[in-house]
């Protein structure tokens, strides 16, 4: 099963903020989880994904901030 969750032409804040509220989703979620996963592997995992995806999104805003034009796109979920 796929969902095709964004598709299309954002300008350059709208994009940004798609992909800022995205990522803080995934964040907060992985931060959730710390606090009910009593492993300390699994909390390791969990706070190396949420530097990852900080990092992430710190890429993100630079490359935005000289981009003047409109950016495509696309995004889905692929469930198997």
């Amino acid at each position: 099963m796929q969902i095709q969750l964004i598709q299309g032409q954002f300008s350059q804040r709208d994009a940004m903020a798609l992909i800022n509220d995205l990522i803080r989703t995934k964040i907060k979620f992985h931060e959730s989880r710390i606090e009910v996963d009593a492993s300390e592997e699994d909390i390791k995992s969990r706070e190396a994904k949420i530097i990852f995806l900080q990092n992430q999104l710190h890429t993100m805003r630079l490359q935005f901030n000289n981009l003047d034009q409109e950016i495509n796109i696309n995004a889905s979920i692929e469930i198997e």
